[in-house]
């Protein structure tokens, strides 16, 4: 199945990861691992960075999959940053980067894409210039603070680094999320 070869592959950039950086990982290396033909590679990802992209979604979706069914930013959040805890090492490795198609732009593109998805299904409405500015800052801003929470060893825990998050959020985006019962 393909989305088995894709986890395959998925774990064997982890165990990549653990001896050397990102940027110096090849598919040919990924491939040796996983046991699978450069051509299985290439037919489920463009490069390495949509493999790590790929299973960063995956996290992403069972972290946050029941936000918006009742559950809250705080506990989606939660689970986010129990995720990465989880995974430290592909994390740390994959926020390291700077390349194009890299996983900090990847989770920002994510995360605020999915805000404002969820916004527009509770609503019925798009947000306007102003609040998708106060949306892009916040999303920008929560992932410089995950990241320095990975690299400086993470030493608040989930619900406390979930709490900041809430804390930092601009007040009117905190308005709009208390009355959409997101907060």
């Amino acid at each position: 199945m393909k989305s088995d070869i894709k986890y395959k592959l998925a774990e064997a950039m982890k165990t990549c990861m653990k001896n050397t950086s990102v940027e110096n990982i090849t598919v040919k290396q990924i491939v040796d691992v996983c046991g699978v033909s450069r051509q299985s590679f290439y037919r489920n990802f463009i490069d390495k960075y949509d493999l790590i992209n790929w299973y960063f979604d995956r996290l992403l979706e069972h972290s946050f999959k029941e936000m918006g069914q009742g559950e809250t930013i705080r506990e989606g959040l939660i689970k986010k940053f129990a995720y990465i805890k989880q995974e430290r090492l592909f994390f740390t490795a994959g926020f390291k980067g700077d390349d194009q198609n890299n996983l900090k732009d990847h989770d920002f593109i994510m995360i605020y894409e999915f805000y404002c998805d969820l916004i527009r299904k509770k609503t019925g409405e798009n947000l306007d210039k102003h609040m998708r500015k106060l949306l892009e800052m916040y999303c920008q801003a929560s992932i410089y603070m995950t990241v320095q929470w990975l690299m400086k060893g993470m030493k608040e825990s989930e619900e406390e680094l979930a709490d900041l998050m809430i804390d930092a959020m601009p007040d009117m985006l905190h308005k709009l999320f208390k009355e959409i019962e997101l907060v």
